[in-house]
């Protein structure tokens, strides 16, 4: 009877080892359900960031410095669906890690990577949209191609060296060895499992929302007094309005990467205050919902501008194979 028990028991473990973390089990349709839900969730990620990639870089008149943002926010969404997703997927439906540590560091890397990326990119899209608005006889001299492309430089490069030096030092986690935690079982791929790592985080993602909404703030307040301005000036009212229009659409974006990242964040934050006792289901849900985020844009693009959807039936219909293509005026009602 003892022998049946104990085969039993080692079926439930990730690992046929002592120490190893336990496997979640599902009933086979709840465990089918969530793989397809969330193999559609990555198509959605991967697919719609990938047009708003092809169309930005294929169409001449929407290499503009905002759209070159976005195209490097797109690209860090796209990267996250097709390299950290998948192995993410299965972590969290069989609750077990089975890919080795060196991976599970890499792993972990691209994840950080990633999402920091997104948040620095729309922080500055934020500054791009406050110029355009607020200064806009000064918009095309002071946020040129060149300026965008320091921007990006600064949106990979600073979230390469925080991620790098936090997970692939040694000295680092030797100075913090007060604040690590044991690890909780084999399989389970939690690095650097420490309160300050939660507290370091918070900051990252935190300030820059505070700088995203004291942005946008101030953008509502000028764009509300310019509508006033120029009710008048026909000739000013097209442009005026595709401005704010963007501003309003970065907005909206930039309000649904709050809704979709902040529940993670002050979780991460207040967990390493009470000894991490946020159970694995709900801790799946949070990130989840926060990688949510990554299928959001392409869908207010489709929503709000009219020149993403004329890209997108172009792209759709392999017309963007005729070179000609290229030069097509998107904006052109």
């Amino acid at each position: 009877m003892s022998s049946v028990v104990e085969s039993a028991s080692v079926h439930l473990l990730c690992f046929e080892r002592n120490g190893s973390c336990y496997r979640t089990l599902h009933p086979f349709g709840i465990q089918l359900a969530i793989y397809l839900i969330c193999a559609m969730g990555m198509l959605l990620i991967v697919l719609g960031n990938l047009l708003v990639v092809v169309s930005v870089s294929h169409f001449k008149t929407l290499h503009t410095p905002t759209n070159f943002l976005l195209l490097s926010l797109a690209l860090a969404d796209l990267l996250l669906g097709l390299t950290v997703l998948p192995f993410s997927t299965i972590r969290s439906v069989e609750g077990c890690w089975y890919f080795g540590d060196d991976f599970c560091m890499l792993h972990t890397f691209l994840d950080t990577l990633f999402c920091l990326t997104s948040i620095f990119h729309l922080c500055f899209i934020s500054i791009d949209r406050h110029c355009a608005i607020c200064d806009p006889l000064l918009y095309s001299t002071k946020f040129t191609i060149r300026v965008a492309c320091i921007y990006i430089a600064i949106g990979w490069g600073v979230p390469v060296v925080y991620t790098s030096v936090f997970l692939y030092t040694k000295a680092i986690e030797e100075g913090l060895a007060q604040f690590l935690q044991d690890m909780p079982c084999v399989g389970s791929c939690q690095l650097l499992f420490n309160k300050l790592w939660g507290w370091i985080n918070f900051p990252l993602f935190f300030f820059p929302c505070l700088i995203m909404i004291g942005l946008y703030v101030k953008i509502f307040v000028v764009a509300t007094r310019q509508a006033r301005q120029i009710d008048n000036m026909n000739n000013q009212l097209g442009a005026t309005k595709r401005e704010r229009k963007a501003a309003k659409t970065l907005g909206i974006a930039v309000g649904i990467y709050l809704l979709c990242w902040l529940p993670f964040t002050i979780d991460t934050m207040v967990d390493s205050l009470v000894n991490f006792i946020t159970p694995p289901v709900v801790f799946d849900v949070l990130i989840w919902f926060a990688y949510f985020n990554s299928a959001c844009n392409p869908l207010i693009y489709v929503f709000s501008y009219r020149w993403f959807r004329k890209a997108v039936k172009l792209v759709l219909t392999c017309q963007i194979f005729c070179t000609r293509t290229s030069t097509i005026d998107l904006f052109h009602e």
